[in-house]
């Protein structure tokens, strides 16, 4: 864990993909075993694409060099959501495992075996087991998630994980914009409803990871058109 200010950036998604990987190659050569590449930042900014881009880009080097580990598995079932009544929550840290997922972290950069995981699908609003596996060959996870460098608990379990940690932040506007195309896209639920949910949950979130961005070790700011 790094306790000297952040290095800020300016990038746009390509440049930040460089960056990132040569960040990701410098860490590797100084340790031995698994590192984690933690992609943290709010709702909506980006970081999936950016995780997946990475892993991609990290794997033409070496085949299994990397694998995709996403917090996002780790939602609350929605049957649990239900019977505890946070249905309407969902997405704010109380509505995921935490405490599970720092387990789960912990014990993939120890394996020595191939390790499946849950994923999220945004096609049922539910949770997915076995949508991702990290091969026996992967030495660095790109991990990715909303609240990767929250302070309090449980998910101050996690920051200790990272051997890098990025932060993304895209404009809070931006970010709303995308949010609800986002939701739209999917059609589950109404445009109000949509709406609703976007300025209280999920822009709520934004503020909330936004204020843990100097938990980070690189900060990079997306230069995009939306």
């Amino acid at each position: 864990m790094n306790d000297n200010e952040p290095q800020v950036l300016k990038l746009t998604p390509e440049e930040a993909l460089v960056a990132i990987a040569e960040k990701a190659r410098q860490a590797l050569a100084t340790r031995e075993g698994r590192i984690a590449v933690g992609i943290a930042g709010g709702p909506g900014v980006g970081k999936s694409t950016l995780a997946t881009q990475l892993v991609a880009a990290l794997n033409t080097t070496a085949p299994d060099l990397a694998a995709y580990v996403p917090m996002d598995g780790f939602h609350m079932r929605h049957a649990k959501l239900e019977s505890l009544g946070t249905v309407k929550d969902k997405g704010a840290p109380h509505t995921f495992e935490g405490a599970a997922f720092a387990e789960f972290l912990a014990g993939v950069k120890a394996a020595t075996t191939p390790i499946s995981g849950p994923g999220y699908s945004r096609e049922i609003e539910d949770v997915v087991v076995d949508a991702f596996v990290v091969p026996t060959a992967a030495r660095i996870l790109v991990v990715e998630g909303n609240y990767l460098l929250l302070s309090n608990a449980p998910w101050w379990q996690v920051r200790p994980l990272l051997d890098v940690a990025v932060f993304i932040d895209v404009p809070r506007e931006a970010v709303r914009a995308r949010l609800l195309k986002r939701h739209a896209e999917h059609g589950l639920f109404s445009e109000a409803r949509n709406r609703e949910h976007v300025e209280r949950v999920d822009l709520a979130n934004y503020d909330l990871v936004k204020r843990s961005r100097g938990r980070a070790d690189m900060i990079v700011e997306l230069v995009t058109e939306s």
